[in-house]
């Protein structure tokens, strides 16, 4: 199965620059997740495709959709425990 974790941030974004060193660490620690960045201002249409408000906001998903999503800064713990719910 495959998980991933989708962030969606913007440069401008001050808890965005907070949130960035949770996830360069996860994506060390978790080889079997895909880690994508998309950048809300040019990428709009994902963003819209996943109904982003607000920023940074954190999708964790898998091969059946969207497990949890979280909107500002998550820590790690909880984001953990959204990839082992998804099966990573």
């Amino acid at each position: 199965m495959t998980v991933t974790l989708k962030d969606f941030y913007a440069d401008w974004c001050g808890p965005c620059k907070t949130q960035d060193p949770i996830l360069e660490e996860m994506e060390d620690d978790w080889d079997g997740v895909e880690f994508e960045k998309i950048d809300v201002d040019e990428h709009q249409d994902v963003a819209n495709e996943y109904q982003v408000r607000s920023i940074p906001t954190i999708v964790v998903e898998n091969d059946d959709g969207v497990v949890e999503r979280f909107v500002g800064v998550t820590q790690r713990d909880e984001l953990e425990d959204a990839l082992e719910e998804a099966g990573a």
